[in-house]
């Protein structure tokens, strides 16, 4: 992703199509990002132009349930907001170990009928950023199962190319692989094609440039 075949399809916008699978609740959340900017008190905001060309929400949701341990999250008397506020739904061990309530699976049915819509648009491409991925990655996987299934030849799943808890950067981070890499392997092949005599394991320069 650092090299130089990156970094002008990222300048120029020139890389693969894309769509962005997101929990459903959050279609804007990389379009608002964290709200940095040079200038803090520069009315005209200008943002950057997304990655992806549509969003797709997920009907998901995964939560961290309240404990009994007063804190920043629990509150001061977290025992009695425990009680008020129960999980909802199954609660399991995230790969972290940290507990994690399942309040709804993903509805692959609808969300099939959504990507159908997507391919049938040329997109071939798709990151998808599900909240708590980093810690509970089953729905992520569900659905990139699914969209590989549906013949989708780039599926960037959020918790495997950034396992951060932080849900902003991590989508930042999925986006640009789904936008770059088809763009980046269809560089590759050329290179393989070109060479007479490909070697089996083709080394990429960073400073490469096609």
């Amino acid at each position: 992703m650092g090299t130089t075949v990156a970094t002008n399809a990222l300048l120029e916008r020139k890389g693969e199509r894309s769509a962005l699978l997101v929990s459903k609740g959050f279609p804007d959340l990389l379009h608002i990002g964290n709200q940095s900017r040079p200038d803090i008190f520069d009315l005209r905001i200008r943002c950057p132009d997304n990655l992806y060309e549509t969003v797709v929400e997920v009907d998901e949701e995964v939560c961290l349930p309240l404990t009994d341990e007063p804190g920043p999250r629990n509150g001061a008397d977290a025992a009695e907001n425990a009680k008020r506020y129960p999980p909802g739904g199954p609660v399991v061990r995230g790969v972290t170990g940290e507990a994690v309530c399942v309040r709804q699976a993903p509805d692959l049915s609808a969300l099939r009928a959504e990507l159908a819509r997507v391919a049938e648009s040329g997109i071939s491409s798709v990151a998808v950023v599900l909240k708590h991925a980093a810690i509970f990655p089953d729905h992520e996987v569900a659905v990139g199962k699914l969209a590989r299934g549906m013949g989708f030849k780039q599926v960037s799943l959020s918790h495997e190319v950034m396992p951060m808890v932080k849900m902003v950067p991590r989508g930042f981070t999925a986006a640009a692989d789904a936008y770059l890499t088809p763009h980046i392997l269809k560089c590759v092949g050329s290179l393989a094609l070109r060479a007479p005599r490909a070697p089996p394991t083709l080394a990429v320069p960073q400073s490469l440039e096609c």
